[in-house]
């Protein structure tokens, strides 16, 4: 699916981009979740937009894990013709719960449940397939780096710097847009520009991860044992809580399930602007020890049956008071990295993009439309950023490691639900 530049009407027709045109171009850089939602959204009929999305890796790939998508994200694909799509890749996720576990005798305890969930599970690669072949041919641009951008017209275009993002060469185009979406991720240099002195923070510990894949006859068997010790797996969230520590389950299609364990550590040293750590096989042993340790018998012995375990160091940032400069507007991980706690990132992103999208729909002025992006979603973004952060410090014991979960009275287990995130007070 890797595509290249050298469409040289294309080029032509970015590069001579006016602002008295009926149409308005729209660069986006960044191919991720976040930015292939806002190419989506704004390429409906009802906007009027010419979107070029441009991506510095040279081709589609395979990467991501599991993610659970709220009804207002569904609501969004589907409104953009992909009901169809988004129910092959996805299932229901219906019911949340979680429950403490005793590491010395591996009991549990039932702490909160919310049968009405009202979620879907899906890989994210499948999220980002299904948005990549909705798009018309040629809005993305793999192999694209931006070097910069400016301001052009008294403010009323952006010009972008681009060259290619791989050693081939390092000839540099320009290319103009009345509007500059950055969809770059956490570590977005669009927002390091416009936000110098904001630093991504480290939240206390670090995520391991799997997807075991059941579907041959072997590994079968470790999934009916897991079922059997998870009986709504399938259709649930689970949140297993350990002292100072918690664990993530549920299913994903395919016959997969994901997992996810975090665990309190100082903060690794990181190469770059990465997130992830290489897992030695020392540390996956050390990993398979502990887990037997903490968890169940069942949870453990999938966490040691998952091929190749990944671990992420879980860093988000402080809300930002504006995501609009000018036409330069910021979306996703760009506008409001988050720690995973409450689901909220790929949700976040694709409502920035559905918001977006609806307020150039209906305002004329595209100043006036991005002040309104902008006073809707920051109050609902801010919210979304704390919950998850004061969540993930909840369950990982940051404010108590020694908090008796097994004792809590049923007030303070309802805390731990997701469907308060629309009461979480900051």
């Amino acid at each position: 699916m890797e595509q290249k530049l050298g469409d040289d009407d294309r080029e032509e027709e970015w590069s001579s981009s006016s602002s008295s045109s009926s149409r308005r171009k729209v660069i986006v850089v960044g191919g991720s979740i976040a930015g292939l939602s806002c190419a989506k959204a704004l390429v409906q009929p009802q906007c009027q937009c010419d979107v070029l999305v441009l991506e510095r890796a040279s081709a589609l790939t395979a990467a991501g894990a599991g993610l659970g998508l709220d009804i207002h994200a569904c609501r969004a694909l589907q409104e953009w013709g992909l009901a169809s799509a988004l129910a092959a890749i996805s299932m229901p996720l219906t019911v949340e719960q979680n429950r403490a576990i005793d590491p010395q005798s591996k009991s549990a305890r039932l702490l909160a449940r919310d049968e009405e969930f009202n979620n879907r599970s899906a890989y994210w690669s499948d999220v980002h397939r299904i948005l990549f072949e909705a798009l018309p041919q040629g809005t993305v641009e793999f192999g694209q780096e931006v070097v910069g951008f400016e301001e052009i017209d008294e403010g009323r275009r952006i010009r972008a710097k681009v060259k290619p993002s791989s050693g081939d060469g390092n000839e540099i185009k320009e290319v103009v847009g009345d509007l500059f979406i950055a969809a770059d991720g956490i570590n977005s240099s669009t927002r390091q520009r416009l936000v110098p002195s904001d630093k991504r923070q480290y939240c206390g510990y670090c995520a391991w991860r799997g997807v075991f894949d059941y579907s041959e006859q072997a590994a079968e068997e470790i999934a009916a044992a897991v079922r059997k010790a998870y009986a709504d797996l399938g259709k649930c969230l689970y949140f297993d809580l350990a002292p100072g520590s918690h664990a993530v389950l549920y299913e994903l299609p395919g016959k997969r399930l994901n997992w996810l364990w975090y665990v309190c550590q100082e903060e690794p040293n990181l190469k770059g602007n990465s997130v992830t750590l290489k897992a030695t096989d020392s540390m996956v042993q050390k990993m398979y020890e502990e887990a037997s340790q903490t968890f169940i018998p069942e949870l453990a012995l999938l966490m040691q049956s998952t091929k190749f375990p990944f671990v992420n160091a879980i860093f988000d940032r402080d809300p930002l008071k504006q995501i609009v400069w000018g036409h330069v507007v910021l979306v996703g991980e760009a506008a409001h990295p988050t720690s995973p706690h409450g689901l909220r990132s790929t949700n976040m992103s694709i409502m920035d993009a559905a918001v977006l999208g609806s307020c150039i729909a209906e305002c004329k002025n595209i100043d006036t439309a991005l002040c309104s992006y902008q006073t809707s979603r920051l109050p609902v973004t801010t919210q979304q950023v704390l919950f998850s952060r004061h969540l993930g410090k909840l369950k990982q014991g940051l404010f108590s490691r020694s908090f008796p979960w097994m004792q809590a009275d049923k007030e303070t287990c309802l805390t731990l639900l997701q469907r308060n995130v629309h009461l979480f007070q900051f």
